[in-house]
């Protein structure tokens, strides 16, 4: 899926622990919505949590995933 290429070029994917779960729910939210405001990023990755802090890299991969 692009969403991958995208994790790897922001280096949203630091220790990979939570990057199964990140990208599953990132491919969900651009299916229903391939343009998705930072806000709606933000509400559909809430249920993910990252122990490196990555949000802003994980956050622009998903907003530059056709890039």
């Amino acid at each position: 899926h692009p969403l991958i290429a995208a994790f790897v070029r922001t280096d949203a994917v630091q220790c990979g622990f939570c990057t199964p779960g990140q990208i599953v729910s990132a491919a969900s939210l651009v299916k229903a919505n391939p343009s998705p405001s930072k806000d709606e990023i933000q509400h559909a990755m809430s249920g993910n949590l990252c122990r490196c802090g990555t949000y802003p890299k994980i956050e622009e991969a998903i907003a530059t995933w056709r890039d």
